[in-house]
């Protein structure tokens, strides 16, 4: 919890912890209609969103819903002038708190949806992180989850390292080998 807000992170990854390739492009092994339904229900019900430049969701209501871009490029906040309800956020210049009150949000769920420096920003905060695995796709050299991924270390063990449990496993699509575990802080 941050003040009144849950923070839920929602990823989808490939079998080695990747959420794109090395130019964040997303690839279609990561693509699942079923996957991306679950996101868009979740996303509906989010207070807000907090994503980097490279993670915009897309979708038919993408423009309503109520978002922080994370960028570097900015001071503290400022308005987007290319998306009517969003604002620009510089975590440097100013607080999560500071940000989610200019966007006028008072509590609800924060949707943190990438890409990876944004994942690992909220690690101490997730009180949910719902992370589908793309069992069939590998990614090498790709973006991961989290900055720590590698060899070594998985985004579940990350997940776990930060005070988060894993629920139970549920098949989104088992035949293309997409599973989806929501992980809660304990």
């Amino acid at each position: 919890m941050i003040g009144t807000h849950r923070i839920a992170g929602y990823a989808i990854v490939s079998a080695d912890g990747m959420i794109a390739d090395a130019s964040a492009v997303i690839p279609d092994s990561l693509r699942n209609d079923t996957d991306q339904q679950f996101l868009q229900a979740e996303l509906d019900r989010a207070a807000a969103i907090v994503h980097g430049r490279h993670s915009y969701e897309g979708g038919p209501r993408a423009a309503r819903r109520r978002r922080l871009i994370v960028t570097r490029a900015i001071a503290a906040i400022a308005v987007d002038p290319s998306h009517p309800n969003a604002l620009l956020w510089n975590p440097a210049g100013a607080t999560i708190e500071n940000a989610l009150a200019e966007l006028g949000t008072a509590g609800g769920i924060v949707a943190i949806i990438g890409g990876t420096d944004v994942f690992g920003l909220f690690l101490p905060h997730y009180d949910a992180f719902h992370l589908t695995r793309a069992a069939h796709a590998k990614i090498p050299g790709g973006r991961p989850v989290f900055p720590t991924v590698s060899a070594q270390a998985t985004p579940e063990q990350i997940l776990a390292g930060h005070g988060l449990a894993p629920g139970p496993r549920r098949e989104i699509d088992a035949a293309a080998g997409i599973a989806l575990i929501t992980w809660e802080r304990k």
